[in-house]
């Protein structure tokens, strides 16, 4: 297939708007008009992945952290980002990045520890604002099933675990056409009165040119009336997940749980509690900003990586901050990455890399 149609794919899975103001997540070097056949998975692009795309002829590396986060002056080999791009120039290999806006969707990073933690019932620990909009559009109701329709298809009406949902309300409208007019119903010159459905649904920003589309095309008037709406409800998008373990473990059952199943080499965090751990708050990364959340939505434990020394302090024995180490936290992201890019192309071929490409070391 064209890279383009591996692109749009994953950007349908992790919108590009969703990512932070200071990632860089999308394809960083590459044809989108290009043809591939393979690809290889890692959560970071190194010199040596590269090495390993040239040697097994794949013409594609998707990693979760980009390899370039600001702008190149000069490629003169000086840096490893500059060798990396450099050599993925040279050998017709493209990069694309999936960071953070993988991490803010709902079936994301963090959706993944949840499931090798056994934590259930997720959300969203701190969901963004603005994501959501609302149309309100008049329809004459022999119309109204076919327009509905189109708009869930194209991405409307979902709410939570919801889909297809709307608001109807039945009455009428009034319009004359004017001259040059080509009205579906009533006459040149002519009042017309029409029983109409005013239909109300919610859709993500990311989807309204969809949204309007299915709408225009669907709609029977020539002059399609509809309003749009700016809201500020909370979207299941966003940083961080916190969900409940099944059953209660004591803290350091869990501590010692959580080492295992990320086999992390060491696990730093704060005093226990002595406590029973049920509420898991999680942030693949550096997830620091979000211990006021984490103790907000009432968890017991936070794991993330990257706090730093005077950061432990923060946790005031609200909690327990558990910070298993950047790599660690995020290993599992090439693992669904393939699963989500198998399910949609089960006939490309994938590779997870097998470059250990975590720079930090334990002396043990």
């Amino acid at each position: 297939m064209k890279l383009k149609e591996l692109s749009a794919f994953l950007e349908s899975v992790a919108p590009l708007s969703y990512q932070e103001s200071y990632d860089n997540s999308g394809l960083i070097h590459g044809n989108p008009e290009a043809e591939i056949s393979s690809a290889l998975i890692s959560l970071d692009c190194t010199e040596a992945v590269v090495d390993e795309a040239i040697r097994l002829g794949i013409q594609l590396i998707i990693s979760h952290h980009p390899i370039v986060f600001k702008g190149l002056k000069k490629f003169n080999a000086k840096t490893y980002v500059e060798r990396v791009v450099m050599k993925a120039i040279k050998h017709d290999i493209a990069l694309y990045a999936i960071h953070t806006n993988f991490d803010s969707v709902g079936n994301g990073v963090n959706a993944k520890i949840c499931e090798k933690l056994g934590v259930k019932n997720c959300q969203i620990l701190a969901p963004k604002e603005g994501l959501l909009k609302k149309l309100v559009t008049y329809c004459p109701i022999s119309h109204a099933d076919k327009v509905r329709a189109a708009l869930f298809e194209a991405g409307a009406g979902a709410i939570g675990n919801y889909s297809e949902c709307s608001f109807n309300a039945e009455g009428y409208g009034t319009f004359k056409a004017g001259v040059g007019a080509d009205p579906y119903v009533g006459e040149i010159g002519e009042q017309h009165r029409e029983n109409e459905l005013r239909i109300e649904t919610v859709y993500p920003l990311v989807a309204e040119r969809k949204v309007l589309i299915a709408l225009l095309q669907t709609h029977p008037y020539e002059e399609v009336a509809y309003d749009l709406y700016n809201l500020t409800n909370e979207f299941q998008v966003g940083s961080g997940m916190v969900g409940n373990l099944p059953q209660d473990m004591d803290e350091l059952e869990f501590l010692y749980m959580l080492k295992d199943v990320l086999d992390a080499k060491v696990v730093r965090h704060t005093a226990l509690r002595g406590r029973k751990v049920r509420r898991v708050a999680v942030c693949g990364g550096s997830g620091s900003f979000l211990l006021k959340n984490a103790i907000a939505a009432g968890a017991d434990i936070f794991v993330t990586a990257d706090f730093k020394y005077h950061e432990f302090f923060d946790a005031e024995g609200k909690i327990v901050i558990s910070d298993v180490g950047h790599f660690e936290s995020e290993q599992f992201t090439a693992e669904l990455l393939f699963e989500i890019i198998t399910k949609k192309f089960p006939n490309f071929a994938l590779r997870l890399t097998s470059i250990d490409t975590n720079p930090i070391n334990y002396l043990i």
